[in-house]
């Protein structure tokens, strides 16, 4: 029966109650050594290593991180010729602000780069920051345009 489930003997044992007394072994200071800053409560010492030089110290900088990095959305055909098929656009002109409103962009001052996967059917003038040679090729055989903001 459930309620005469109980778990087997010894197999939950009590922590030891720290600081009753130097009697029960872990009294005064209990286990936390002298005094000072460690001794205290909410102390956050993290890396510290007794005054040897910290591994995060110790160890060589790495890599780099460039403020200047170029950060591109990718855009292929198949997309725009999504929405084209959708009639989500009332003219075959598509240019940054159409594809930020369409959900195209995430978050701000990313390029938008046209690639050519898929298949483009209609005729379009498209704006954007870079395009592939492919993706290019598609729409001027086409007879659209493409602009380099």
């Amino acid at each position: 029966m459930l309620n005469l489930l109980r778990d087997n003997p010894g197999a939950r044992k009590k922590g030891k109650a720290l600081g009753r007394g130097i009697g029960s072994g872990k009294g005064k200071t209990s286990v936390r050594g002298g005094k000072g800053q460690t001794a205290r409560t909410g102390v956050a010492l993290n890396g510290f290593e007794g005054g040897q030089t910290p591994l995060h110290r110790r160890l060589p900088k790495r890599g780099f991180k460039n403020i200047d990095k170029v950060i591109f959305e990718v855009i292929n055909l198949q997309d725009i010729q999504n929405i084209i098929a959708d009639k989500k656009i009332a003219s075959n002109e598509i240019n940054e602000e159409i594809l930020k409103d369409l959900g195209f962009l995430s978050g701000h001052n990313k390029k938008i780069k046209l690639l050519g996967k898929g298949l483009l059917n209609s005729k379009i003038s498209i704006k954007v920051h870079a395009i592939s040679a492919t993706a290019r090729t598609a729409i001027e055989s086409l007879g659209g345009k493409v602009e380099i903001i």
